[in-house]
């Protein structure tokens, strides 16, 4: 079982942040997300708004984590612009650690830290979560939401989470995956895409967790989300080319609109995956 990435844990980083760093990445996600997150949302119809179901995950993802309060501290790996962030210290008052590659999502991120008046709860670290610059034993909790599907060695990333979790740490995350049965093959325009060699699964991750010695409390499986969520995004990316193309170029939007054309198609067909894990450490 491997689902560890053909390209070097390196080049993968460099990568990921060189495409989200871009300009465009950049535009597209604040304009099209609402600013705040970068993963996929819950929906309950086809008309919710992206930001709004975007904020739901996380809710979701809050009551999966359970009891948080002022005195406990949470990392945050691949954290983007720290909606999640803010989410947890507006509920609960905790102390936030976001780890995330892109040097513009960081700064974005800091920014509105500082609109929301929680600088003094979030610290915005530039850095891979393959190589976490934290001590060990440090975290009551660790969250990852989209974005461990970018690293070349995703069971260094799982290994980096338990080293800085402390004992009876719980960890929650969502990652787009392909599914357990997936063909060889069906996926390469995805990958394509996205500069990836393969995908996680949810077997992988769940062998990985037990191999770490972590207790399984359930993966919930929600991959039809995935679907209405990039088509949601499509949809909003057609309806508001105008308006993006004076902001974001147009090689840029139809590449995009390839893509989550291949995503949806992908769901649809039962090719990939998309749920909630949570694990804890004995």
């Amino acid at each position: 079982m491997s689902t560890s990435s053909n390209m070097s844990s390196e080049m993968a980083t460099q990568v990921a942040r060189e495409y989200y760093n871009s300009s465009d990445a950049d535009g597209f996600y604040s304009e099209i997300w609402g600013g705040e997150d970068i993963h996929i949302g819950l929906y309950g119809s086809d008309e919710d708004a992206i930001k709004d179901a975007s904020r739901r995950t996380v809710d979701h993802l809050l009551q999966r984590i359970g009891d948080l309060d002022a005195d406990s501290t949470v990392i945050d790996i691949g954290s983007g612009y720290g909606g999640a962030a803010r989410r947890m210290v507006e509920r609960f008052g905790c102390r936030v650690v976001c780890v995330n590659l892109s040097e513009t999502e960081n700064e974005r991120n800091r920014r509105l830290n500082e609109a929301a008046g929680v600088s003094d709860r979030i610290d915005v670290v530039d850095g891979s979560f393959e190589d976490l610059p934290l001590e060990n034993g440090t975290f009551d909790a660790a969250w990852s939401q989209d974005a461990i599907l970018h690293a070349g060695n995703r069971p260094r990333v799982l290994g980096e989470v338990d080293r800085v979790l402390k004992s009876g740490g719980r960890f929650v995350f969502t990652d787009p995956m392909q599914s357990d049965d997936c063909p060889d093959g069906v996926l390469d325009p995805i990958l394509a895409r996205i500069h990836l060699s393969d995908l996680g699964f949810p077997k992988f991750y769940q062998s990985v967790a037990r191999d770490l010695g972590w207790e399984d409390l359930g993966f919930e499986d929600l991959t039809g989300q995935l679907v209405n969520h990039y088509s949601r995004v499509l949809k909003e990316t057609e309806d508001r080319q105008a308006d993006l193309s004076r902001k974001i170029s147009d090689d840029y939007l139809e590449r995009m609109k390839a893509g989550l054309r291949h995503w949806i198609e992908g769901g649809r067909k039962g090719h990939l995956s998309w749920g909630v894990f949570l694990f804890g450490k004995p």
